[in-house]
């Protein structure tokens, strides 16, 4: 899903980060690179056509290690070989991480190991990603999400931000904080990847991982708010990139 990961790539660079570099497997990199502008696109070696596993490993290390933050998972896939690719990377990467998309289905059955990392990683999952992670169904986690959300940070030592009706960011100190923006104009493809990389962009731009997830959610749907002005119900996820820099000067005017 080569649209996934553009939509992350530039939200990154709207979001206010400096660089952003996408790495992606070698017969895909010619499509993003036409793609985007902006967002540098790098080649990983694939096991087949598309797909990465182990022989990715080393090279994305070695690129990791000269950047601030990670953002791993929208369009990537779901063969075994990729998620066992992202757990390992996960735990040697040792930088501040985002999950989402198909890197929360590499740690479905996995949760154990995300309490195990060295430090805390944001997960931003939706309402299906979440249950899929506790292992139960959409309407059990409806009818308790404040209290398992919680819960989840707390044993996972990871921050959550639960895309809803209502977005919700979990810390793993047990506290719960919920949007004041957002529309249901925003219930469309790709907005989520949008979240995510405007919290990847935030990483180094703020004092904390947790400000990062609370300011980035906060952005993103102000950022939706300001294009239902003008698309309503047919806003699009590229109508939030185009707006987040204006979502992050207003709020720039309000604090000073």
């Amino acid at each position: 899903m080569t649209g996934a990961a553009a939509l992350c790539g530039e939200a990154i660079l709207r979001a206010g980060a400096g660089i952003a570099v996408l790495a992606v497997a070698a017969g895909l990199q010619g499509i993003l690179a036409a793609k985007l502008t902006e967002v540098m696109t790098r080649p990983l070696p694939e096991s087949t056509a598309g797909v990465l596993g182990g022989k990715a490993l080393e090279p994305l290390k070695q690129l990791a290690s000269d950047y601030d933050g990670i953002l791993l998972g929208p369009g990537l896939g779901r063969a075994s070989e990729t998620g066992e690719l992202l757990r390992r990377f996960v735990k040697e990467a040792r930088k501040p991480c985002v999950l989402d998309a198909d890197a929360l289905f590499a740690f479905v059955g996995h949760t154990e190991e995300l309490a195990a990392l060295s430090a805390p990683v944001i997960l931003t999952p939706h309402l299906g990603e979440m249950a899929a992670l506790l292992g139960i169904t959409i309407p059990a986690l409806r009818e308790e999400l404040i209290p398992l959300c919680r819960k989840a940070a707390a044993d996972w030592q990871a921050i959550l931000a639960v895309k809803s009706e209502c977005t919700i960011v979990a810390l793993p100190d047990g506290r719960v904080f919920l949007t004041s923006t957002g529309n249901a104009g925003m219930a469309t493809a790709g907005t989520g990847d949008v979240l995510a990389g405007t919290i990847a962009g935030l990483l180094r731009q703020t004092a904390s991982q947790e400000e990062a997830a609370l300011l980035g959610v906060y952005l993103h749907g102000a950022a939706g708010d300001l294009a239902a002005e003008e698309k309503a119900e047919g806003l699009l996820a590229g109508d939030l990139l185009a707006k987040l820099p204006l979502a992050r000067k207003s709020l720039k005017e309000v604090v000073d």
